[in-house]
């Protein structure tokens, strides 16, 4: 039995990088499963599928987490979904391009933590900064860095 080709699985809801996934994608002959709620209408785009789900809180995470393969890569901002991610191996890149590791996802949970007891005290937390060209460029590198080593290590 061989194992199932690698995918880039894309929680697309809020994903600003959606046509550099697909466009990065096609290159490297890796399929794209982009996954949102009824709510947001995605483009469609080479080598992607589309999956929608109910628009209920979590909806489209457990649809991601009950789909992801070890080896795949998966593409979002949410730090709870990044954690299964990294416990079902697969590479875990926000849109940002920063790689979520086993040993940075602690702390980001922690900070993720406090800002929300802050809010729950009447406290004012700043929100995440603009997203920027340099962050779409980044995020272009990781990802090409990441399928360039997938395709490297792959069994012929």
């Amino acid at each position: 039995m061989t194992a199932a080709q690698p995918k880039i699985v894309v929680d697309a809801d809020a994903c600003p990088v959606k046509e550099q996934i697909s466009s990065t994608a096609v290159r490297f002959g890796v399929p794209v499963w982009m996954v949102s709620s009824y709510n947001h209408r995605l483009p469609e785009l080479p080598g992607v599928t589309i999956f929608q789900v109910d628009a209920s809180d979590q909806a489209a995470d457990l649809f991601i987490a009950n789909r992801l393969s070890p080896g795949d890569v998966l593409v979002t901002q949410d730090y709870g979904l990044a954690t299964i991610g990294l416990a079902k191996r697969t590479t875990v890149l926000s849109p940002r391009g920063t790689m979520f590791t086993n040993d940075n996802i602690d702390r980001l949970l922690e900070e993720r933590h406090q800002s929300a007891k802050r809010r729950r005290a009447g406290g004012r937390t700043k929100g995440p900064k603009p997203f920027t060209a340099e962050d779409r460029d980044r995020f272009l590198h990781v990802l090409t860095k990441v399928l360039s080593r997938m395709q490297e290590n792959a069994p012929t």
